[in-house]
Parts: structure tokens; sequence; C-alpha cells
């Protein structure tokens, strides 16, 4: 939203940019390491903080309530993921579920499991979510999973009644307050057999799916993109429909923060950076290499995150001192 447009009230400015939120974000920061930031000075700190929110670094190694608090965040979060890891993809390595989520909590420690298996169940249309998944598919299903979840949980409520025979007229489209009521794991196993099933009528859920999008109050994809994917089809499964959502670029587009697919591992300015990392350990086979090759990481994840919080710098100095060992105990 465009702060000046005189059209725009300032209440539903303030409420659309979630600056309020942040703003209480830093305070209660602020208030919780006053003895930290005071050396840096209060005008600085703040200046700090916002930049950090501007340029997206502000969601590492923060609890998970807040990477999820605001569009912004989950946009951030999904960024930050891509860049954090791409060179996965670029080695063309393939991941299981839970290295995935070991990989996510490196940089949320209390992401939730269940978050990660959602986005995998998109990726192996939910067989069994155990197999190997490379990293775009991953990538691009997690971005729909996470930026959209609320929304998705909804949609999955509707899948299940018309599953279940009910009528258009009969289906309760839920609202972001009864996301809540969603059915337990046990629910879901013990429905798997019937969502393996032909699908439901496109048209009956496009028609469900379209009064929810009335009544939303989260953010959901656009219903033109929705509509399409609906009338390639006679049938549709729910996780067939997410992965059509994931790949499609105007949903990418619209979150905009991952390119497109062909470009997804294209980074020039981090290729740099590994280029001179592992010259640095060619040049240098002696004890010494070691040295350089933190040296090294050091300096490339300061190219990657130019402006980070004031109140993550520490942190975050011994994240990259010892991201090997983190990422080798994280697989035990």
């Amino acid at each position: 939203m465009n702060r000046f447009n005189s059209t725009v009230s300032v209440d539903e400015y303030l409420a659309d940019s979630n600056v309020l939120f942040y703003l209480s974000d830093a305070v209660t920061q602020l208030l919780e390491h006053k003895e930290e930031y005071t050396q840096f000075g209060v005008i600085r700190y703040f200046a700090e903080y916002f930049s950090s929110v501007k340029n997206s670094n502000h969601v590492l190694f923060r609890e998970y309530n807040y990477i999820r608090a605001t569009p912004h965040n989950r946009a951030s979060f999904i960024r930050v993921f891509w860049r954090c890891y791409r060179q996965i993809g670029k080695s063309g390595d393939l991941l299981s579920m839970l290295e995935y989520r070991s990989l996510l909590q490196l940089l949320c420690p209390d992401f939730p499991v269940e978050m990660v298996q959602s986005a995998a169940r998109i990726v192996l249309m939910d067989d069994a979510i155990d197999c190997l998944m490379s990293f775009s598919d991953f990538l691009y299903a997690f971005q729909l999973q996470f930026y959209y979840q609320e929304f998705l949980d909804s949609v999955l409520m509707i899948y299940q009644d018309l599953l279940a025979g009910k009528s258009p007229n009969t289906v309760i489209v839920p609202t972001s307050t009864s996301i809540e009521q969603l059915p337990s794991v046990a629910a879901e196993e013990s429905d798997k057999e019937r969502q393996q099933q032909d699908g439901v009528e496109p048209s009956t859920l496009a028609q469900c799916i379209d009064a929810l999008c009335d009544r939303f109050k989260h953010s959901h994809p656009s219903r033109s993109c929705m509509r399409e994917i609906l009338e390639e089809t006679d049938k549709v499964c729910y996780y067939s429909f997410l992965m059509s959502l994931a790949k499609h670029e105007t949903i990418n587009q619209t979150i905009g923060v991952l390119p497109n697919k062909a470009e997804l591992l294209i980074d020039p300015e981090m290729d740099q950076e590994l280029d001179k990392l592992i010259a640095q350990i060619s040049v240098s086979p002696s004890s010494n290499s070691s040295g350089s090759a933190v040296g090294g990481l050091k300096e490339m994840q300061r190219r990657a995150s130019p402006r980070r919080n004031i109140h993550h710098r520490r942190k975050m100095e011994v994240e990259s001192d010892g991201s090997t060992e983190e990422t080798d105990s994280s697989e035990n």
C-alpha cells in the first residue's frame, strides 16, 4: 500500500503495513536486552531494527510466532531459507522431510514439524512423506503452504466436506476464526483412503472457494489462478490442486520473493563468494585453512545479510562460526 495515497486513512495504512506490530516488537526487544543495546544508543537501535525489517533480515533466529505474524515476515523467511540453502539445490541433493525440518530449525529453532509435513505432502501428493525431494520442489511447496497456511487449512476443510458427500449448499465455509477446529492428525489418516479417490467436482470446489475468498481475512491466492487450475480438469484432488498452485508463476510473483524456477539457483554474488572460499581452501591446505574457511564463511554471511539486527549480531557470529557443526548435529 502506498503511504502517500491520500485516499487511504491513517488507521487503514497502519493496519495493512503492520507498523504498530514492528514498533511493539522493537520496544519489547529493547526492554528485554536493555543493557546490551544502550551502548549503541536508542536511535541507532531503532534505525537498525527497521532497516533489518525493510531488508528482510529481521526473521533470522526468531521464534515461530514472530516469523509467521505478518505477510512480510513470512515472505522474508521464505527468502532467507532460499538464500541460505540454495547451494543444496544447485548440487542436486535430494533430502527427506526430516532433513528439511532440520534446516528450517537452524533458522527458527521452534519451527513446527507439522508445517514441514504439510509442504512435503504437496510435493509427494500425500504419499509416503519419508521420500526424498528436490530443493526446488520443496521450496515452492513450502512457500505456498507457509504463506497461505490459514487459507489452505480452510480449503482442506471444504474439500473433506465435499468428499463426505455434502452438497455445496450444506458445506460450511470456514472463516479465519474457525481454523483451529481442523481435524486431528488421526482424523486425517482415517480420511486418507477417501482422499485417494478421483477427487471432487472442480466447479463445486471453485464455488465454495469463491465464497471463502469473499469472507476470508487473511491472504489468499489469486482467484483467477485458482479458477484457471480448476477449469483444466474433470476431477480434482486436494494435493494435486495445491501442487498446481505451488508451480503457478503468478502465485510466485504475487508473493514476490523467489525468482522463477529457471533462475532459482542463479546467484552470481553468492557464487563469487563460494569460489573465493574454495580458492582459499585450495591454496592453504595446511592447518591454517580452517581459519581461512571460517573467515570466508563469515564474510559470505555478511554479504548475504548486509544490515543485520543489532540484537542478533552476536548470535549470528556464533552461528556462522559453528555452521558446519550445527548442520552435522541436526542430522543425528
